[in-house]
């Protein structure tokens, strides 16, 4: 991306935390893996903050994958 610009990233969890108008995703980071570590705990989950995270895989597909950035909304958001 030029200029350090973000891409827009669409998201159709719209109880997430970061979760915009239009579906776009408002987290300054966003942590992506493949389904077989869906449920590896991670040191944060939250958009902003470092991941405990060093290992590379491949995806045979979108449908393969999760996204660890989710953070439930808060009941007053």
């Amino acid at each position: 991306m030029p200029n350090g610009e973000k891409p827009v990233v669409k998201c159709s969890v719209s109880n997430c935390h970061y979760w915009g108008e239009k579906n776009v995703c408002k987290a300054d980071l966003i942590m992506i893996d493949i389904d077989q570590h869906a449920t590896a705990s991670y040191r944060e989950e939250y958009a902003g903050e470092t991941f405990d995270t060093d290992h590379q895989d491949a995806a045979r597909s979108s449908a393969s994958t999760c996204c660890h950035t989710f953070k439930p909304k808060s009941k007053s958001s």
